[in-house]
């Protein structure tokens, strides 16, 4: 079986790169993706599937059924591709550049997608030699909250049949291509959007007594909360707490009337975050409310914290392991960036897994959320035949 995934997803490799040319030519942005969903369902229809159109809008699910046997009914994994770009304008000078004005796959979606065509391609041929069911899921709006995820889960994706685990793979810049990065537990961090106004009373500078000067309070504000995480958080739990926007629209003699203030809380426990937002907000509006302000805090809930589950992760270490040889294998390590893909892993056991994108010779450095992005093409061929081989063994396991 290995040998065979290995060899179509060899044959296949072309079209999966011109289906990431077409895809990355042609972005379209969160809860947008119209085009990307009919090209898909086009995609599914010609390799005989019925893809289910329309899930959260403008997300696509269809499933592979392997053999039937007494103990296939309940055995089903689930595959994730998000299909979203991002308002970026791309400076890449390639034949397949972004041909809208401002937006671009900037973080590598048009390759999960492409990619997991690929696998459907691969699995489909297949069918006859796994049991169980290879459940596709092609969501949109990973880059905007409250995610595509947790709107394909509320329209029952996880339901009719139930995947026991879920797998999604993410490109990876910084790992050479070729290679595959894994981490068991705890991987990406919780995101919450932090919106304060510091209202106050402005004024002339020169009389300060006469004033209830915003831009100190909210200075004072920005400190404080600072040592919520210094001082409240386990020092084994990991946290960011920033700021990168104060806006106080005064001169040099006129302190305004309030302060914006704009950040981001981000960790890896579900009860911490919690607990931090709301000691943050108490302690935000006491401070403003002591020195005579007002603090308007508002928190915009985004994605939780994405845990890969231990036994599962380890699990599609060893079959990588198999795949791709041991030298290709390698440790992820924790990273405060988020991803909605942790919605899956908060409900079924799940493996979001790193695919290698680098190549130095060449040039392809870039970050992901950057105008240069790209990849080295052919983890594209990796891409879709690893999942693929993933998918097979983890449905053996569950026999």
């Amino acid at each position: 079986m290995k040998d065979q995934i290995k060899t179509l997803a060899r044959q296949y490799a072309a079209d999966i790169v011109a289906n990431r040319r077409h895809l990355h030519a042609n972005p379209e942005l969160s809860f947008n993706e119209y085009n990307t969903a009919r090209f898909v369902a086009e995609q599914l229809k010609a390799i005989g599937l019925t893809p289910q159109e329309g899930v959260a809008n403008t997300g696509l699910v269809a499933l592979i059924e392997g053999r039937k046997t007494a103990s296939s009914e309940n055995r089903v994994v689930g595959l994730r591709a998000d299909m979203d770009a991002l308002p970026i304008h791309e400076a890449n000078d390639v034949p397949y550049k972004s041909t809208v004005e401002g937006v671009m796959h900037a973080c590598g979606h048009d390759v999960h997608t492409s990619s997991l065509l690929g696998t459907a391609r691969i699995l489909q041929e297949l069918r006859d030699q796994f049991e169980g069911t290879v459940k596709l899921v092609f969501q949109p709006a990973e880059e905007k909250a409250p995610g595509g995820a947790s709107l394909m889960i509320k329209d029952g994706v996880l339901e009719n049949p139930a995947p026991a685990s879920m797998l999604g793979q993410h490109v990876a810049p910084n790992v050479p291509v070729g290679k595959i990065g894994f981490r068991e537990g705890m991987y990406m961090a919780s995101t919450d959007e932090l919106y304060l106004t510091v209202i106050g009373k402005g004024g002339h500078g020169a009389m300060p007594d006469q004033l209830i000067d915003p831009v100190l309070i909210a200075s004072h504000i920005i400190v404080a909360l600072q040592q919520i995480i210094s001082r409240n958080r386990k020092p084994a739990n990991p946290s960011v707490l920033s700021f990168g926007r104060f806006i106080a629209d005064g001169v040099t003699n006129v302190i305004p009337n309030e302060v914006k203030i704009e950040g981001t809380f981000r960790c890896m426990d579900e009860e911490w975050r919690e607990d931090g937002l709301r000691r943050m907000k108490k302690m935000a509006e006491g401070m403003a409310e002591a020195m005579g302000a007002v603090c308007e805090f508002t928190v915009v809930r985004g994605y939780p914290f994405l845990k890969n589950h231990p036994e599962l992760t380890r699990r599609m270490r060893s079959s990588a392991t198999e795949y791709m040889g041991p030298e290709n294998i390698v440790n992820l390590d924790l990273w405060m960036a988020g991803e909605d893909f942790a919605f899956y892993s908060q409900v079924v056991d799940s493996c979001f897994y790193r695919l290698g994108t680098r190549n130095e010779e060449r040039g392809i450095i870039s970050g992901v959320h950057t105008p240069t992005f790209d990849i080295d093409e052919s983890a594209l061929e990796i891409g879709a035949g690893l999942m693929s081989w993933l998918a097979v063994e983890e449905l053996r396991v569950k026999n």
